[in-house]
């Protein structure tokens, strides 16, 4: 086996290791942050099946509660199929300041204690007092281009609604995208208790200057007074609109790092290191980028620096956004499988991101420092010459003289010997329909082993060419091995193949399905007598939606 092979079956070993997600539970807020007279909604999540409504006595001495429900869903993870169960409760503070929301048992588990701050009541809005009113408010008044910014739209009602619409017109010169979903509270303001629906944007300017984003505009009906059921329909319409928020647009800084990236804050971190490493063995470094003012889009790829005699195999990136603070928070983790080609002493680099600061107005650049591993001898030494990938996409450089080239020659003439042999050994006979029977069993076996390797490692299309080369000569479509077979799960398999390619199918699920199914190889249908129907003359230019 050759190098490259070695380390990625090393690699694919070491995550199908990984054990299955375990119960899960975790508390949130709504809003960590509110003032005295608000609500705010605490939710807990598990998955633990069969549990009831956690206590919440312990939280009375310090909120009002109100609001208690529960819900039930299903969620599809990885093919596996988990029971979601979640809390919620609506919590009044009695006071202001930093208030602490206590672990709380949840079944088998607890939940992480929880920070809500709780400021002062403010002043009023200036249209308090009205049935109705709606209000803006920017993270950000003098932003930079291309900088996100987080825009809360808040709703005031003092009376019960039977319907009601509210609308954001876009602005001129940004884009603006609803994030997340609206949040219902309570606020008293002027004496008077309103219910108050929360919205929340995010803006990002696309040139400098005025940004003008325009009033939110509010239609609805609500239910009037004792007199007015008493006397009349009980039934009212109600009107607001916003005022428009300016902000001014600053330009990106001469000078400034690219690409640009305005954030207010940026943070690196190890979550997981290595403490050994072995030639030719993968060993695993999960990496941390959090980043405050920012989507995910618009953040680079978390990515290692090239690292000479050592084969890089990044996982697809972690991402998780949340609106904290009144504006967005985009936490992203990525884990690297590492594989040492050669025994010694090892330096790998730590990620580095540059970025500009909008609050102090300068560059910065956050880095982790390099991770210093003793690699130890493997059990089989890598070849010299080999190209090590790194996730740049570059080779390391190769060893010099004429060795590599000279294994390399001797490796095609075997396969070649290989090839031929096989051919001999494996005669085949073709029916009137054109089908091909199956190979003699010690062909089979080999292709076999091959199309597991590929199972693994392959792109969709590689897989595809390996299964159809089961066959001999080579099947022309997937719908003419399938013919060709005779288990009805190889079958299936190949259609979930052609779903994931194609339709709206699960290509990990293909993946797996056709490691199982063709474990032992392809069972070929008997062809029957002669003269019945074969494939198709003509492969079909796409796959059958059904078998």
């Amino acid at each position: 086996m050759t190098p490259i092979l070695r380390a990625l079956a090393c690699a694919i070993l070491l995550l199908s290791c990984v054990p299955p997600a375990q119960a899960a539970t975790r508390a949130w807020l709504d809003r960590d942050r509110i003032e005295v007279g608000e609500t705010t909604t605490l939710n807990i999540e598990t998955d633990q099946a069969g549990v009831r409504m956690p206590d919440f006595d312990a939280l009375v001495p310090d909120f009002v509660l109100s609001g208690h429900s529960s819900s039930r869903g299903i969620e599809r993870t990885g093919g596996r199929q988990r029971d979601r169960v979640l809390f919620a409760v609506a919590l009044k503070p009695r006071r202001d300041g930093l208030m602490t929301i206590p672990a709380l048992r949840v079944g088998n588990e607890s939940t992480a204690p929880l920070q809500l701050t709780v400021a002062p009541a403010s002043a009023a809005p200036a249209r308090a007092g009205e049935p109705a009113f709606v209000e803006g408010e920017a993270d950000s008044q003098e932003p930079y281009v291309q900088q996100s910014i987080g825009y809360t739209l808040r709703l005031y009602y003092a009376t019960p609604l039977v319907s009601g619409q509210l609308d954001q017109p876009q602005p001129e010169g940004a884009s603006m995208q609803r994030v997340g979903s609206d949040l219902q509270y309570t606020r008293e303001v002027a004496g008077r208790r309103y219910t108050v629906v929360e919205r929340r944007f995010l803006v990002v300017p696309e040139r400098s200057g005025v940004l003008t984003i325009p009033g939110a505009r509010f239609e609805g009906t609500g239910v009037g007074g004792f007199f007015d059921d008493m006397f009349g329909s009980g039934r009212r319409a109600l009107r607001a609109d916003g005022p428009p928020r300016i902000l001014q647009v600053r330009p990106v800084p001469d000078g400034a790092p690219q690409p640009w990236l305005p954030l207010h804050a940026l943070e690196l971190r190890y979550l997981a290191t290595p403490q050994a490493a072995r030639a030719g063995d993968a060993v695993t470094v999960d990496i941390e980028l959090v980043a405050d003012g920012a989507a995910a889009s618009q953040l680079p790829e978390l990515r290692l620096p090239a690292i000479a005699g050592v084969q890089v195999l990044p996982e697809p990136a972690q991402v998780d956004e949340s609106f904290e603070h009144g504006r967005l928070r985009t936490r992203m983790t990525r884990r690297f499988a590492l594989v040492p080609a050669a025994a010694g002493p090892l330096q790998l680099p730590g990620p580095r991101v540059e970025w500009w600061d909008v609050r102090a107005g300068a560059a910065r650049v956050a880095s982790l420092p390099p991770l210093s591993l003793e690699v130890a001898a493997g059990d089989a030494p890598a070849v010299d010459g080999a190209p090590v990938v790194s996730v740049a996409g570059e080779a390391a450089p190769r060893a010099a003289g004429p060795w590599p080239w000279i294994a390399m020659m001797f490796a095609l003439l075997w396969m070649a010997t290989l090839a031929w042999a096989l051919r001999r050994k494996a005669p085949v006979a073709v029916v009137a329909g054109g089908a091909p029977t199956a190979p003699v069993a010690g062909a089979q076996a080999t292709s076999a082993r091959e199309l597991q390797r590929v199972l693994q490692v392959g792109d969709p299309g590689e897989v595809e060419q390996a299964l159809r080369a089961l066959a001999s000569p080579a099947a022309a479509s997937l719908d003419a091995l399938s013919r060709m077979l005779g288990d009805e799960a190889q079958r299936d398999a190949l259609h979930q193949l052609q779903l994931a390619r194609w339709a709206d199918g699960d290509l990990g699920t293909a993946r797996a399905a056709l490691r199982t199914a063709f474990a032992r190889g392809p069972a070929w249908r008997d062809p029957g007598p002669p003269g019945e129907p074969g494939e198709d003359l003509l492969p079909p230019l796409y796959p059958r939606s059904g078998r």
